[in-house]
């Protein structure tokens, strides 16, 4: 049975593991360079605009923001979930300390978080798979979390061009068999149901039974 998102609401910022929203609710953590649209996908994903703030200039998300989002299945059952947004990384312009201090805090989310079951890795389809970009990639691997890495800004290219750039990043991203890179526009409807799929499957809401 197909499930939507009905509500969604901010909850908190965090800068302390103490500060994570309690409950038993899975979480969805969207990591990506620093403008990579990581906060329009979850307005558009939502379709809640203005949700989570979004601005020109990169480098504007350096907390860790908990959104609390229920969905609803067709037969009316309903389960929320956890979208978490992580500070952007690969911003020039902080200083190398600041770069540093916002890994290891990102980095201690992921250690701490007992309620992740995906990360999805925001990358730009127009934009060829920069080293930080795989080492991101490999880390996330390396610690045994579910990655989906994401295209975003997906109305910026023609169809084939799209189609063309998805399965070249995925090739260099080295995906295995059977996972598809997942492009997504946040201006238009293009990929959102295929999102919406991959995060019910995550969190083992098609596995409830039907009411």
């Amino acid at each position: 049975m197909r499930w939507e998102i009905i509500k969604a609401e901010y909850v908190t910022s965090a800068v302390k593991a103490s500060q994570f929203p309690p409950g038993e609710e899975p979480e969805v953590a969207f990591i990506g360079r620093s403008n990579v649209g990581k906060s329009s996908l979850i307005n558009s994903l939502c379709r809640h605009n203005g949700l989570a703030r979004t601005s020109s200039a990169p480098g504007k998300t350096r907390t860790v923001n908990f959104y609390r989002v229920t969905f609803k299945r067709e037969d009316g059952l309903r389960r929320d979930l956890w979208l978490v947004d992580l500070p952007g990384y690969g911003y020039a312009q902080r200083s190398k300390s600041e770069r540093q201090d916002l890994q290891d805090w990102t980095q201690h989310y992921f250690r701490e978080s007992k309620r992740l079951r995906l990360v999805l890795q925001l990358l730009d389809i127009r934009r060829e798979l920069q080293p930080l970009d795989q080492q991101v990639h490999d880390w996330l691997l390396a610690a045994g979390l579910p990655v989906q890495p994401v295209a975003t800004k997906l109305d910026k290219l023609s169809r084939s061009a799209a189609s063309a750039a998805l399965r070249a990043l995925g090739a260099k991203l080295g995906l295995p068999a059977g996972q598809a890179m997942l492009g997504y526009s946040s201006l238009t409807p293009a990929g959102r149901p295929e999102l919406l799929q991959r995060l019910v499957e995550a969190v083992g809401f098609d596995g409830i039974d039907a009411v």
